[in-house]
């Protein structure tokens, strides 16, 4: 107790200094501020097909700025044309290249995204227990069906943005066929009770919560990266972690 009444004795002295000075500490006073809170255009005037190529493309102009690459070579990979991109009324959810493949340079390994969330898989015979596993480390280590399928349950039909989206899940059709399975070449194929993908092709979508920066979640779980942006054709949302195609039951 004696000591606490000494660091209060020493320290007593900060709260008598003057506050009305310009200076504490040879520290400016922080000044009266008036906030004016802005609206961001979320029109970016461009085709999602463009955002995407001009954000995955390197090239001379464009050496750092590639955060949709990976998604770029899955699309190839599965040979969806980039045309798919042009459909109007539509929404997109686009995969930041972490929520593919997040690369330890250290270790030379995947660490994370989906290419570590659904590892690689071999199964003991005419069973489902896993006998091997292993992140995959390219997108051809996944039948390319599997690759498109995942790809066309990220196309949406109709517009969803934060404007039409609540705290309460909304099902979204998405482009991918109902009864749609997934292989077990991947642990993809043994989720969902062993099927994969989301049997009617719907998406859940929320608003996490009432925050002016809440962000938009899919199948209550994975959270957008950014989000909002307006397209001259579709509505764009940006994922930088697994994406997992199916609702919670």
């Amino acid at each position: 107790m004696n000591k606490i009444n000494r660091l209060l004795k020493r320290y007593a002295f900060l709260l008598l200094l003057p506050l009305t000075g310009c200076t504490l500490f040879d520290m400016e006073l922080q000044k009266k501020y008036d906030y004016n809170p802005q609206t961001l255009d979320p029109n970016i005037h461009i085709s999602a097909r463009k955002f995407l190529e001009d954000r995955s493309y390197e090239s001379p102009a464009n050496r750092s700025d590639t955060v949709f690459k990976w998604m770029r070579k899955g699309l190839e990979y599965a040979e969806i044309d980039l045309a798919a991109y042009e459909k109007q009324g539509m929404t997109f959810m686009f995969l930041h290249n972490d929520a593919i493949r997040v690369w330890d340079a250290k270790t030379n390994k995947v660490t994370g995204g989906m290419w570590f969330d659904f590892p690689i898989i071999t199964l003991v015979p005419g069973t489902e227990t896993i006998a091997t596993s292993r992140p995959a480390t390219k997108w051809s280590d996944y039948p390319k069906a599997d690759v498109r399928n995942y790809f066309l349950y990220l196309m949406l039909q109709g517009t969803y943005n934060f404007n039409n989206l609540r705290l309460t899940p909304v099902d979204a059709q998405t482009m991918l066929p109902p009864g749609t399975l997934a292989t077990k070449s991947s642990l993809l194929g043994l989720l969902n009770g062993a099927k994969g993908f989301d049997q009617e092709g719907k998406m859940s979508l929320s608003i996490l919560n009432n925050d002016d920066l809440a962000p938009l979640v899919i199948n209550k779980l994975t959270k957008n990266r950014s989000g909002g942006y307006v397209t001259t054709n579709a509505i764009v949302h940006v994922y930088g972690a697994t994406v997992f195609p199916y609702r919670p039951e």
